[in-house]
């Protein structure tokens, strides 16, 4: 941390980006509390990549209720730094959350209902020790919800100045124009839209039936992107160019399964490899440079498990531009290549 905590103007600031046509802006890279935050891992490492990471400007911090493992776990390690060190610079840092996925036994365990949503983010609130944060979501679209129901805990959440703004995550193009539509009859702004996006998951770049990309519904509607794995969970690292190793997000059971490292996958992925080492650059690197190229995405959220692997990641922001050649090497990749986790449970729908 800065000498002086109140001070938040790092030597060498990240670009800041505009979040749509909100207020608030972004750094180009922000840190996802995901994976890494939970109670295996030790909690002086959390506080050093969390402290690392605000002192070189990444003033961004996302969370969702279900974060760990176990639920609560990222937020309620968050809420210690947040009450102690992260205290005099809160004002300066944007701190969101979500709610949507599985989080506990019975009907409102998950899902969109406002009962849902708002006893989640009053408990987010409790575990993280403030009493606002500054974008809340709707973590999934919920079909056995209606949208009006959703869309409207979100503008009672912002009205009750429990959230400074809402937003939605892993919405597809049509369920997208549909929330900005039933926000603007609740008399709530959306002002994000939070996706999966990466060079091997381009889903958000395919038209649906009406001509649409997310990225399209976004920018029309003035929404900003908001893009997580864009390292594909690990896939677009150096990691796994030569199998699975021990200790990895695949080799435990994780959420990178291990199907999705198929011969067809590795072989896309090791080319990738090749062009960035020839370009001087890591894959890391090229993959977050390639997913900030688009002025539509804000900002790509990365977690960290280390000091090392921020730095690494930052890194790619002053790594050299991207040829042509890796450029088309990525359009030439199947838009959908098998690894989008959330596809079936909100983005297909």
């Amino acid at each position: 941390m800065p000498a002086n905590p109140a001070d938040l103007t790092p030597a060498h600031p990240l670009p800041q980006r505009r979040l749509g046509r909100s207020g608030l802006t972004l750094p180009a890279v922000s840190l996802g509390l995901w994976q890494n935050f939970g109670v295996a891992d030790a909690f002086a490492t959390q506080r050093e990549i969390v402290l690392h990471a605000v002192d070189r400007g990444v003033t961004h911090l996302d969370l969702a209720n279900n974060y760990g493992p176990p639920g609560g776990a990222a937020e309620e390690s968050f809420g210690r730094l947040l009450a102690r060190e992260l205290r005099p610079v809160r004002d300066e840092l944007v701190v969101t959350t979500k709610a949507g996925y599985r989080m506990g036994p019975g009907p409102y365990g998950e899902g969109g209902s406002r009962k849902y949503l708002l006893s989640s983010l009053d408990a987010s609130l409790r575990r993280l020790g403030v009493d606002h944060v500054d974008v809340f979501y709707s973590h999934r679209f919920d079909p056995t919800t209606p949208l009006t129901e959703t869309i409207g805990a979100l503008a009672t959440a912002v009205r009750s100045g429990r959230a400074r703004h809402a937003g939605i995550s892993s919405y597809s193009a049509r369920r997208t124009r549909e929330a900005v539509q039933v926000a603007a009859e609740v008399g709530v702004e959306l002002v994000v839209t939070q996706v999966s996006y990466s060079m091997l998951n381009r889903w958000i770049e395919v038209p649906d039936e009406s001509g649409t990309s997310v990225l399209d519904a976004a920018q029309d509607a003035g929404l900003g992107v908001v893009a997580f794995s864009p390292l594909a969970q690990g896939m677009l690292t150096d990691r796994y160019l030569h199998g699975t190793p021990g200790g990895s997000r695949a080799a435990r059971g994780g959420p990178l399964r291990p199907e999705f490292l198929s011969d067809e996958n590795l072989e896309r992925v090791r080319h990738l490899d090749a062009l960035a080492r020839a370009h001087g650059r890591s894959l890391a690197s090229t993959a977050i440079a390639w997913a900030l190229r688009d002025e539509r995405v804000t900002s790509v959220l990365l977690g960290a498990s280390s000091v090392r692997q921020l730095d690494e990641n930052l890194a790619a922001l002053t790594a050299p531009p991207l040829s042509d050649e890796e450029l088309r090497a990525v359009d030439d990749i199947p838009p959908d290549t098998g690894i989008n986790l959330w596809a079936s449970r909100s983005s297909d729908l």
